[in-house]
């Protein structure tokens, strides 16, 4: 597999999809892993689960909002493991409100996690990859960057946003051998309904249904890599509602019909 013998950052990677990438790396010949995220004592737990030694994971805890610290960060990959080959970026947090209720400070703290802490990441990691002549961008947007339904319209604007900056980023840097992957899964198994922002910005506080019924992590992570290996530039993973892709697409004014009837 490409990512064996490869250094790999990965964010949000104390819970959710970024524990099961983790996890599911971890599994690889003689990888180094950069585990990110806020919470110092989770990236220990994950760091402890994936049973790589010590000297090949370096947990870096860092908050994706403070933009001004991401190059120290990436710095700090740099002096300990000499190079960046993977980037998995997965920090991210959605929203459950009506465009009317929604208070702006809402929309701008889904954007600067979403799409404004990635960008400066991805900023910041950009040199270092093209000096090296290799590297991969791996960028979870979700379905809903594909397409947009109610109750979220902040986290839908951050994950189209994702797809624009990324798609123009690949078409920069193919010629100097750097890959970009955006992954859109559907509904998996993770907590991000119950850390959803209210419309006050209080957290939502509850699993949605769809949420627990949804695809387990490994299973996505596990198709996740089959795709980064094959370097798909864009790839789909989830149950029945990636099909709305594919409606948004050839049948706009059916899918529009299904979703403003749809339930929140």
């Amino acid at each position: 597999m490409p990512l064996s013998n490869a250094v790999i950052w990965i964010t949000g990677a104390s819970s959710g999809i970024g524990e099961a990438i983790a996890l599911e790396v971890s599994k690889l010949e003689n990888i180094k892993l950069v585990l990110s995220a806020r919470r110092e004592d989770e990236l220990q737990r994950v760091a402890t689960q994936t049973g790589l030694p010590a000297s090949a994971v370096l947990v870096l805890p860092m908050d994706m909002t403070e933009l001004a610290s991401l190059p120290a960060h990436v710095e700090t990959v740099r002096q300990h493991f000499g190079r960046i080959d993977y980037l998995f970026q997965n920090a991210g947090i959605t929203q459950r409100s009506a465009v009317i209720d929604t208070d702006f400070s809402v929309y701008k703290r889904i954007m600067d996690v979403n799409f404004f802490g990635v960008v400066a990441l991805t900023k910041a990691v950009l040199p270092l990859m093209v000096a090296q002549g290799s590297g991969h961008f791996v960028v979870t947007s979700s379905v809903a960057g594909k397409l947009a339904t109610k109750q979220r319209s902040g986290y839908c604007a951050s994950k189209h946003a994702l797809h624009g900056f990324f798609d123009a980023l690949r078409a920069e840097v193919y010629e100097a051998g750097l890959r970009v992957t955006i992954v859109c899964p559907g509904y998996i198994r993770t907590a991000i309904s119950i850390n959803a922002l209210r419309a006050d910005g209080q957290t939502h506080g509850k699993l949605d249904e769809n949420q627990e019924k949804g695809m387990a992590p490994d299973e996505f992570a596990q198709r996740l890599l089959k795709a980064v290996s094959s370097e798909k530039e864009e790839v789909y993973i989830g149950g029945s509602e990636i099909y709305g892709i594919y409606l948004k697409r050839f049948l706009p004014g059916l899918l529009s019909r299904i979703l403003r009837n749809r339930r929140n």
